[in-house]
């Protein structure tokens, strides 16, 4: 008995030691840079901090908004649904009246059932379930990224083991778009290549090809046979019309793409927490299309087995009530307009303070997000001295911006940069 209690012991000794040794190797994770400033702001105890670094729509105020079309599609289904699963592919309704924006309401790729597509976790979930998807059907082929981009969508084809690439998309000396080295890319790329392409306000920069600039775009890719795919996270609240938020995907399709488009519903109806969107994929029949959404599904089991049910239903409630829909088309277009009203007061404040240097970027530029143009030098100056946070990339959030602290905002970042 003594020899077998011994014996235990040491085995409990050997493999406590084990089990203690198993995450030694584990280190920290970088920080998210985005959410860190939201981190570092919250530590701070000045009373003239702003955050512009956070990506979510804000008031006048700097409060969060939650749309009143939001708030009545809630209490219509409050009460009167189950809580079952919902199907591996998501709500039907959902993602019916979510191709409708995109591709058009009348769109004959709807009718002919080309269309194969699936609810998922917002914009993030939608792109990393593509991001598979092509690993696993087409895993010869490399994914262009523009640069600069959302920071998460390499990290989205890198953990699927995608190739990357990136092509010319910014220009630091204009602010506006590299129309020449992106067109060169997208010559020089190997064919059947897959471009990601921001839909409409381009993050971070803000910066978006025009018409016809989307045109010779949609031509050259299909000349090379490449594969467009659409990250669409800010249909309607760009400019306040979603049908022309998604002109770039209809150049496309009447080009005759086959592309994917990932769509989010955070931004332009302010259900960030709920994490609804939807992932589509146009294919070339009715045949194909129930094949690829088959194999859409069974990438998403092992991931998460079904989407959330709430934030569907809040959306296609909303979609396809004509009443709703029409209040939250108002409302997304105010939220616009108070983006777009704050780029021209911050531009206005800059000339003001006697800045010598062009801001008209700022009002040429669409979108949450404005690219300044500042150095990394100069917002540390910004957070250390004047306690503003934002990314060190120069990123504002225009949905931080206020008329309240527009002018201090302004007379900031004349302080940081009169000097260049």
């Amino acid at each position: 008995m003594a020899l077998s209690r011994k014996l235990v012991q040491q085995r409990s000794s050997v493999f406590g030691s084990r089990s203690m040794s198993w995450w030694r190797s584990v280190e920290p994770a970088p920080k998210d840079p985005i959410l860190g400033v939201t981190e570092a702001f919250l530590a701070d105890p000045s009373p003239d901090k702003v955050n512009v670094g956070v990506g979510a729509y804000r008031d006048d105020n700097g409060k969060p908004v939650v749309l009143q079309c939001v708030r009545e599609a809630e209490r219509r289904i409050a009460g009167n649904l189950n809580m079952e699963y919902l199907p591996m592919g998501g709500s039907v309704k959902m993602v019916e009246e979510t191709l409708k924006l995109a591709y058009g309401e009348n769109s004959e790729h709807i009718k002919d059932k080309r269309i194969a597509a699936v609810q998922a976790l917002s914009g993030t979930g939608a792109c990393r379930l593509f991001a598979d998807f092509q690993k696993r059907f087409r895993p010869e082929s490399q994914i262009y990224i523009p640069v600069p981009t959302w920071a998460n969508h390499h990290n989205i084809w890198r953990d699927a083991h995608v190739p990357q690439k990136t092509f010319h998309y910014y220009h630091p000396e204009t602010k506006g778009l590299d129309f020449a080295g992106l067109v060169d890319d997208i010559r020089n790329a190997p064919n059947g290549s897959f471009f990601l392409l921001h839909a409409c306000a381009h993050n971070p920069t803000g910066v978006d090809p025009s018409e016809e600039q989307w045109k010779e775009i949609s031509k050259l890719i299909k000349e090379r046979g490449h594969f467009p795919f659409f990250d669409m996270a800010y249909q309607g609240f760009a400019s306040g019309d979603p049908e022309r938020d998604a002109k770039a995907i209809r150049i496309f399709l009447e080009d005759g793409h086959l592309i994917g488009i990932a769509q989010s519903y955070a931004k332009n109806m302010g259900l960030y927490g709920q994490r609804v969107g939807c992932l589509s994929v146009l294919c070339e029949d009715e045949k194909q299309a129930v094949a690829v959404k088959s194999q859409l599904q069974m990438l998403a089991r092992p991931m998460y087995s079904n989407p959330p049910v709430h934030g569907a239903l809040v959306v296609s409630t909303i979609l396809g009530d004509q009443e709703l829909k029409t209040l939250w088309l108002k409302e997304v277009e105010g939220m616009a307009d108070r983006i777009i009203g704050m780029r021209t007061a911050l531009r206005e404040n800059l000339e003001k303070v006697g800045s010598p240097l062009s801001w008209e970027h700022v009002t040429n530029q669409i979108g949450m997000f404005c690219y300044s143009g500042m150095t990394p030098e100069q917002v540390d100056r910004l957070t250390n001295e004047f306690h503003i946070y934002m990314t060190r990339n120069g990123r504002i959030s225009m949905a931080g911006v206020t008329t309240g602290n527009v002018g201090y905002l302004a007379n900031a970042i004349h302080e940081v940069t009169k000097s260049t």
